[in-house]
């Protein structure tokens, strides 16, 4: 299926709208989702594991008057979402406070019951893309349960694509070799600073016809600035200073071409074949319009070549 409809190769994450990292309110989710729809972007991903549910309920609200044959909604697998006798604030960084908790679960009735529960919150009669997410640790039961649960969903036509979502390469490799799957959400892992997913997973791709939604594009924040903070994160985590100072050689060269990093950030993996596109998270909608703006930004031709030749992007790495 055609992941990004309407030619346009950007599409909206919705983690920030689960409240990660920080609170977004209803009305600032909802603003935000619109803002995302009048800039064109027609593909809306999230997952129950965002503000355990939170971010299904506000994009599902965002989306209500939106023409359903007009976008491609994704979510995933993998966590239960279910009702404690106890309010408790989460502790995988959603700035929520609910009786909501999350556990895994890769089974085949875990399969069917988070997708049921999905389109409830979602307000849904169908998910277009579903992932199996971050099955790190669980790689036997989603092959033997979770896949072949949703490869049944597919075959019946309830599900248009499937896969699976990761902020490792290694795992996806495996399943996009040994699986029936449609597509991979790379997360973090082909971006301007770790392009590393050209090892393997990849390659891979393009050898079984497996399309790529790369995520996590500015790693989490280190890229998402002209020039990085002194407390940029990578993948969550502050950033190593080894990393900080890459990241200024980055800039510094895109300065010299009269761009911006974060402009050669969102542009870097569209130009990989096997990338269908990339999904952005924002929580408000001047975030989302300034991501539009630079996913707009035409990016000099000679820019790559240097970066290359500084050392600063491997030299196999597929540029505009």
């Amino acid at each position: 299926m055609r992941l990004f409809p309407d030619g346009q190769r950007i599409g909206l994450g919705g983690a920030p709208l689960g409240n990660l990292l920080g609170a977004v309110s209803d009305a600032e989710a909802g603003a935000t989702v619109d803002a995302a729809w009048a800039e064109g972007w027609r593909y809306f991903d999230t997952a129950p594991h965002y503000g355990l549910g939170l971010a299904e309920e506000r994009l599902g609200a965002g989306l209500r008057d939106k023409p359903r044959d007009e976008y491609v909604l994704s979510s995933k697998v993998g966590r239960i979402i279910y009702d404690a006798a106890d309010a408790a604030t989460d502790d995988e960084g959603f700035a929520v406070d609910t009786t909501r908790r999350r556990r895994w679960d890769f089974s085949r009735d875990g399969v069917l019951r988070s997708i049921e529960d999905s389109l409830r919150r979602i307000g849904t009669d169908r998910l277009d893309v579903v992932f199996v997410h971050d099955p790190d640790d669980h790689y036997e039961e989603a092959v033997a349960t979770a896949f072949p649960a949703l490869i049944e969903l597919r075959e019946q036509g309830v599900i248009g694509a499937i896969g699976s979502g990761m902020n490792q390469s290694a795992m996806l490799t495996r399943f996009v070799q040994e699986i029936d799957i449609d597509v991979i959400m790379l997360a973090g892992r082909y971006t301007l600073i770790d392009p590393d997913g050209l090892d393997d997973v990849l390659p891979a791709c393009l050898a079984n016809d497996v399309q790529v939604v790369a995520v996590g594009v500015f790693n989490s924040g280190l890229m998402s600035q002209p020039r990085p903070a002194a407390d940029a994160t990578f993948n969550y985590e502050p950033a190593a200073q080894s990393l900080l100072d890459k990241a200024n050689k980055l800039a510094d060269v895109c300065e010299s071409h009269h761009t911006t990093l974060p402009a050669a950030a969102l542009a870097f993996p569209l130009a990989h074949p096997a990338v269908a596109g990339i999904a952005v998270g924002c929580r408000t909608p001047s975030e989302v319009r300034t991501n539009a703006a630079l996913a707009r930004t035409e990016i000099p031709a000679a820019l790559w070549a240097d970066l290359k030749s500084a050392g600063l992007l491997r030299a196999d790495a597929p540029t505009p």
